[in-house]
């Protein structure tokens, strides 16, 4: 639609569609630039994908990891990009996000008392053999948050997938000390320190959480406090456009009624990916990943995106997502598998009951091989005293697993290897020789298919009471297998973008007035991850530079 066709119904200088860490981060750094901004979303809840995750972000150099000690140089981080991305993605994105990260957090953190940070000590990059990576990590994460201090906005904030019990709030930094709480005295006092502090949560009256909803609630409170106003419930239905082909506003839809918004400087795309747009699925994700096991927020189906392209803008890796390896429960929830798979007395086999890869690789890497190599379908086998020693699924050692994932076939348990093969319809005696073969690997303590525990992200979620801490034998009764899916935590590709967000036509063009960031947006990570919180860090960033270069660019010529 054009701009000749409207009559408006409000008016702005920057609009921001999305309530997700990209959206807020944009629409606080466009309001610190004198821009009279305001937020739409589409759903209910505000938070999008970033309220239902882990909340890490991968920023490197940024404010934190500096008081801590850990810098880096320029050029190792982008050697370590470079190696991670290739040739995937515009270096002059690469260079922006690289440059404008610190920048990023700094303002955060000047704008706001409300946005506080910490490291996540130890976190492995996700590829820390590569040049440029680091062993000890580049991820940090939000400081654990009152709820209570959003007021009637707590309400309005996506919940998370999984409930915890009252006044129970775990931080990602102490989650892999908690997963060795029947393994090291470490773990033991991790577990004694949360059950005091959720004692004296529930006493006090807190509504603490850490993750993604402590990002989003302290991110929420801080554009409140700024004074931008946040419509719920407002669906974007198309861009407008004037006679050049800029983008000048948004036809949404509010409370039951068509709502023209006239944006005076720019609107920023921050609606999240097309995970869960069963059509756009089909047409664009590879084979093995069309099937939905998505844990990203059911509200995202690609509007952005979509309304990108209406308006003439390019699209890229679009057959990709932010792959997962999950398993779906009984109820529907997506449980994503991210510790499980470093637990040492386990293996993951396909449907010739082989091995096919490194089980404790990241996440992204486990199901390009699974995708690539159509492995379909996977089961991750463990044995009883894996039960006994590690969480699986969120069932705690000492717990049974619910009923209902044995009754539906989600799970199976045997007494033998052989059982379970039978049970699972693999060929008994091939994955008894899979088995020995791995048990050989874990006593000699060198997976010599895989190279499973060679790189540092594979050992940080394991044992470290082992020598090799992802690999030990199986071969305590009963065993266990689970049935996974090629999940994801939402898909990768979107509307293409220079190094200001500016999203681009097939020439290379510029849209003007339109910008995008998160999965909105072709990710700059490419086809890889570099580590954990590589969708939020760069999300937030491009969201800043975008809200920053629209309020430096003229006015359109009508104003």
């Amino acid at each position: 639609m054009t701009a000749s066709e409207q009559n408006w119904d409000h008016e702005v200088d920057f609009l921001v569609v999305g309530s997700g860490c990209g959206g807020l981060t944009g629409a606080l750094a466009g309001a610190d630039r004198g821009l009279d901004t305001l937020i739409i979303e589409k759903a209910t809840v505000y938070g999008g994908t970033t309220a239902l995750s882990g909340g890490n972000i991968w920023i490197p150099n940024n404010p934190t990891l500096t008081r801590e000690g850990l810098a880096d140089s320029r050029e190792d981080v982008r050697r370590y990009l470079d190696a991670v991305v290739c040739d995937t993605v515009p270096s002059a994105n690469l260079d922006a996000f690289i440059d404008n990260g610190p920048q990023t957090m700094e303002f955060l953190e000047n704008t706001s008392r409300h946005l506080r940070f910490q490291w996540c000590t130890g976190y492995s990059d996700y590829h820390p053999e590569q040049p440029g990576g680091r062993a000890a990590g580049r991820t940090i994460e939000p400081l654990p948050f009152d709820l209570k201090e959003l007021g009637e906005d707590e309400k309005l904030l996506r919940p998370g997938a999984l409930a915890t019990p009252a006044g129970l709030y775990i931080t990602s930094k102490e989650f892999a000390k908690l997963n060795m709480v029947m393994r090291t005295w470490a773990g033991r006092r991790a577990a004694l320190g949360t059950g005091w502090r959720a004692v004296k949560s529930l006493i006090l009256r807190r509504h603490m959480e850490t993750l993604g909803q402590a990002l989003i609630g302290r991110l929420r409170l801080a554009v409140k406090e700024a004074g931008v106003p946040l419509w719920l419930g407002t669906p974007m239905q198309s861009l407008v456009t004037d006679d050049s082909g800029a983008v000048v506003g948004v036809v949404a839809e509010r409370g039951g009624a068509e709502v023209r918004i006239r944006t005076r400087k720019g609107v920023l795309l921050a609606s999240g990916g097309f995970e869960q747009g069963e059509q756009m699925r089909k047409q664009y994700l590879r084979e093995g990943g069309k099937e939905n096991y998505s844990a990203g927020s059911v509200d995202n189906t690609g509007d952005g995106i979509v309304a990108g392209e209406q308006v003439g803008a390019a699209l890229d890796l679009m057959d990709d997502a932010w792959w997962m390896p999950s398993f779906q429960r009984p109820d529907g929830i997506m449980h994503v598998l991210v510790s499980e798979r470093s637990i040492p007395r386990s293996i993951i086999v396909d449907q010739s009951g082989r091995r096919f890869t490194n089980e404790a690789a990241p996440y992204v890497t486990f199901v390009h091989e699974q995708i690539a190599g159509r492995h379909e379908p996977i089961w991750f086998i463990f044995d009883g005293k894996a039960k006994n020693r590690y969480q699986f699924g969120g069932v705690m050692p000492g717990q049974k697993f619910p009923k209902s994932w044995f009754a539906t076939g989600l799970m199976h348990q045997a007494d033998t290897l052989a059982e379970l093969a039978s049970a699972i319809g693999l060929p008994s005696a091939q994955l008894a020789e899979t088995v020995q073969r791995f048990n050989g690997f874990a006593l000699g303590g060198k997976d010599e298919d895989f190279g499973r525990g060679e790189s540092a992200y594979d050992n940080y979620y394991g044992d470290p009471t082992l020598p090799a801490p992802a690999m030990d034998v199986l071969d305590q009764a009963p065993y266990y297998a689970v049935r996974m899916q090629a999940g994801d935590l939402g898909t990768k590709g979107g509307l293409v973008y220079n190094e200001h967000a500016q999203v681009l036509r097939a020439d290379g063009s510029v849209i003007g007035g339109l910008y995008a960031t998160g999965n909105t947006s072709a990710a700059v990570m490419g086809n890889d991850y570099a580590g954990a919180g590589a969708t939020i860090g760069p999300a937030m960033v491009f969201g800043y530079v975008g809200a920053r270069h629209c309020a430096a660019s003229e006015k359109s010529a009508d104003d």
